[in-house]
């Protein structure tokens, strides 16, 4: 964690910068404490200046148990969510995400639901051939969040 803060230091200048973003290969709240006081770090030095986002699967809950994970964030001072939703059903989910805890889907929305009282949260699909893209939109719609759909774009190997 110091690590971090410390690369911040050294190689931005954070005034340059009107949002950092907490994403990256994997689930960044898989490192949840880090998030936490880098999170508290930025807003401590620069909270006037630089907003803090989270891309998320949705499973911070799940990979966190007991954890109150949105008020943990909430309280560090992320204000925006992004939760890559990707489906609109659990057996969808299951499909296209492929998740290791068997309630991922219903533990996603749950994250969604606890997350929009306190911040501002859009929910992102890709728009791969499987995906139901007006479904998607229809749950987001009732879940009262924005959506953001993300181009797919094959990869040519």
């Amino acid at each position: 964690m110091k690590q971090v803060i410390n690369e911040l230091q050294s190689v931005l200048n954070l005034r340059n910068w009107r949002e950092i973003v907490f994403c990256g290969f994997g689930e960044p709240t898989a490192r949840l404490d880090c998030i936490i006081e880098v999170c508290s770090w930025i807003k401590r030095h620069y909270g006037k200046i630089v907003r803090l986002r989270l891309d998320t699967n949705g499973q911070g809950y799940l990979l966190n148990e007991g954890r109150e994970v949105v008020n943990e964030l909430k309280e560090a001072g992320i204000e925006r969510v992004s939760v890559s939703l990707n489906a609109p059903d659990k057996e969808t989910y299951n499909i296209i995400c492929r998740p290791k805890f068997e309630n991922a889907f219903e533990s996603v929305i749950a994250f969604i639901e606890k997350a929009k009282k306190h911040m501002d949260v859009e929910v992102t699909a890709v728009s791969i051939p499987e995906a139901n893209i007006d479904k998607i939109a229809e749950l987001a719609n009732s879940l009262g969040v924005k959506l953001r759909v993300r181009e797919y774009i094959p990869c040519i190997w």
